[in-house]
């Protein structure tokens, strides 16, 4: 493929993208600087996920859901959506196919017209990229720290969106950890109970056990729900609450999750080593399965 426009990894003078309808290419596609997206961050979108499963062929995990909630995102922000999962899913995979990926993250966004007030919108607009992506936060075990930044308050936001402008705070919350030589940041409610991190969830373990916070604070991730189907069918107990840091202080075992970081271990917690070898956790195992579950390969041969 081409050199990449602008030195970015993201897209290069011959990726494709979708944009209200039609595949354009990435380097020519444009959108309305008086967008309230722009000036607002009042857009939503979702993180998916296409793997090259074990029998070669290309698989959108969990299309429907991440779809869905993309239309209840939308539906919660008071944005149009005239969009059908059929469509866009469809779409996804020839754009897939056209940009030459299998295994690749997937971003849909659903933006604002033109409009300067705080005016309702009567339409919206939406395009979908792909671009090769590595697990998000890598793939050895993370330093993580507590951040001295909050989830917002679900007073103020519908938390269960995934609208863009909620993510300022992810990135001050992350980019506050990676200034202080961390990995990622886990942030606290307003209550001082364990929420999220800033782009996955997370659950810690302890005596044999999974502990994740329950809704109410956090979005509840596709990868978090995943991750209790998983606990469901391996027959790994898990209690979903209200927690806090004293209580992941001492833990087995930790672990994000989420589409872009999918399952990720942790080392410490603000210098609190883990104590127990992550390959000993069930948090591994659980990993191990998603994996599998990503790929379509059988778990017959993933032993805890």
């Amino acid at each position: 493929m081409g050199n990449y426009v602008k030195g970015n990894n993201y897209y290069n003078q011959d990726t494709f993208l979708y944009l209200n309808g039609a595949f354009v290419r990435a380097a020519d596609a444009k959108m309305d600087l008086y967008s309230q997206s722009l000036h607002y961050g009042y857009a939503v979108f979702e993180g998916i996920r296409a793997y090259r499963t074990e029998s070669g062929e290309t698989r959108i995990f969990k299309a429907t859901e991440h779809y869905d909630r993309l239309a209840n995102s939308a539906r919660l922000v008071n944005l149009p959506y005239r969009f059908d999962n059929k469509t866009l899913i469809d779409a996804t995979y020839e754009l897939l196919e056209m940009n030459m990926l299998q295994d690749a993250y997937i971003r849909p966004v659903v933006f604002a017209p033109a409009n300067m007030s705080f005016l309702p919108n009567t339409d919206s607009n939406i395009t979908i990229q792909v671009w090769e992506m590595q697990p998000f936060l890598g793939d050895r075990l993370l330093r993580v720290m507590s951040s001295s930044f909050e989830r917002p308050n679900p007073r103020g936001f519908h938390i269960e969106a995934k609208a863009s402008g909620h993510y300022v705070n992810s990135l001050l919350a992350s980019q506050e950890a990676k200034a202080k030589g961390f990995d990622e940041a886990l942030l606290s409610d307003m209550n001082g109970f364990i929420a999220e991190g800033p782009g996955a969830n997370m659950f810690f373990e302890r005596d044999g056990k999974l502990y994740t916070p329950s809704a109410g604070n956090i979005l509840p991730g596709i990868t978090r729900a995943t991750v209790l189907e998983i606990c469901a069918a391996e027959g790994i107990a898990v209690e979903e609450g209200k927690f806090k840091m004293s209580e992941l202080k001492t833990a087995d075992a930790a672990f994000f999750c989420g589409t872009a970081a999918e399952v990720i271990g942790w080392e410490s917690i603000d210098n609190y080593q883990f104590p127990k070898p992550w390959a000993q956790t069930l948090s591994a195992h659980v990993q191990k399965v998603y994996k599998s579950w990503v790929t379509e390969k059988s778990t017959a041969t993933i032993s805890q």
